[in-house]
């Protein structure tokens, strides 16, 4: 009899987090590592929203359990946020406060799955969706969409996945890994397509600010309103203000599957750390001039990796329009000899790459088909150009 479960048997890590726990296992053994791993900004949480959390852990309120679904006051923040930013109206009812959007996934999933239940989740997808889905009890069905289509799913391909099983449509843009944006138009004919076949829509919107020229950020909530009640809003503070280890996220929508969202919270976790709540009011309360400060730089450096990605033999990158990764296609790089080795997956060129370059990449296995890698540019000038070089080096010969 097997000592672990075979629920959670059958999951595997994190591969960002693996990812990136390596290279700083390399940096802290002496190896100068660059690490392209981790989807998390370069930034110092901005000065007004640290501030915020020190009063917090002064005030005797917040030295006690609060409501597990949060503080009322950031929930009716959130909801006005959510307002403001996906043009989508909710009351504070509405709102879920979960620890970092990871919880916010699983809840949502946790909450609307019933076993066998299927998901379609466009591919190349972020690593946590499947593994969430099927924890659930679910069935994640991928729907993969290559960079000749710009990492973009159409309604033709959404249609030939579905089945009487489907239950939920994922829907994510900004994309992890991808850097894709789907345009106005795209969004509203698969919002249509969804509600046509009355699915629901779970849509992460936590890269929504993080758009670059000639690209915008479309809520498929507010897109399609014919969705009606059908629709989970996942988001959270960290890409935007630079806090992914204050973990504060959110999932909003129907007031009876927050309701229930919140039981299950209330015996996983309880409430979230009240000081980093009070953070994330000062956060979505306030201005979005950091996130516009960081857009500057993360524009520069988007220009500065795909140039030099697309300059590597073999390899092929289209040009991302959100988030801050570059999702390169590696085929062409597979099946030759490097540096004595010859590669046949982009698992096995990244670990390469790693051991010969000292460079740390995600491989392609971790967000769907092999034979490609997502590097962050959420890095320093510095060490994106340096470790890009290296990359270009060892494989340029």
């Amino acid at each position: 009899m097997s000592r672990i479960s075979r629920r959670i048997g059958s999951i595997a890590e994190s591969a960002t987090l693996a990812v990136d726990a390596k290279a700083k296992a390399l940096k802290a053994a002496g190896r100068p590592v660059i690490g392209f791993g981790a989807g998390e900004p370069d930034f110092p949480t901005p000065d007004y929203v640290v501030e915020a959390a020190i009063e917090a852990a002064k005030n005797p309120r917040f030295h006690r359990y609060s409501p597990a679904g949060g503080l009322p006051e950031l929930k009716a923040a959130i909801a006005e946020k959510t307002r403001r930013d996906s043009g989508y109206s909710l009351e504070a009812d509405q709102v879920l406060v979960t620890n970092g959007g990871k919880q916010a996934v699983y809840n949502t999933f946790a909450t609307l799955l019933d076993p066998g239940d299927e998901v379609i989740v466009p591919a190349p997808f972020w690593t946590t969706y499947p593994e969430s889905i099927r924890l659930a009890g679910g069935v994640p069905v991928d729907v993969f969409a290559g960079p000749e289509a710009g990492y973009k799913v159409s309604v033709e391909q959404l249609e030939a996945a579905r089945t009487e099983r489907t239950k939920i449509l994922l829907f994510v843009s900004p994309s992890n890994p991808t850097g894709a944006v789907y345009t106005p138009a795209e969004v509203a004919a698969i919002g249509r397509w969804a509600a046509e076949n009355d699915l629901w829509v779970v849509t992460d919107e936590i890269y929504e600010h993080l758009v670059y020229a000639g690209s915008e950020f479309t809520s498929i909530a507010t897109a399609v309103p014919e969705l009606g009640d059908k629709v989970v809003i996942l988001n959270g503070v960290a890409k935007t203000y630079a806090m992914t280890g204050w973990r504060v996220g959110w999932m909003a929508g129907p007031a009876d599957v927050i309701k229930a969202a919140t039981n299950l919270q209330s015996h996983a976790t309880s409430n979230v750390s009240n000081v980093a709540q009070m953070a994330a009011l000062a956060a979505v309360s306030g201005p979005l001039d950091a996130v516009n400060e960081m857009k500057v730089a993360f524009n520069r450096r988007r220009l500065t990796m795909v140039a030099a990605l697309n300059e590597i033999d073999g390899f092929y990158a289209p040009m991302p329009e959100g988030a801050f990764y570059a999702y390169a296609d590696v085929r062409g790089a597979l099946g030759r000899e490097i540096a004595g080795v010859t590669p046949q997956t982009s698992a096995e060129l990244a670990a390469l790459i790693l051991e010969k370059a000292e460079v740390a990449i995600v491989p392609g296995e971790a967000f769907g088909p092999s034979g490609f890698v997502r590097l962050s540019y959420a890095l320093g000038d510095e060490d994106l150009a340096e470790g890009v070089g290296r990359m270009q080096k060892l494989l340029n010969g």
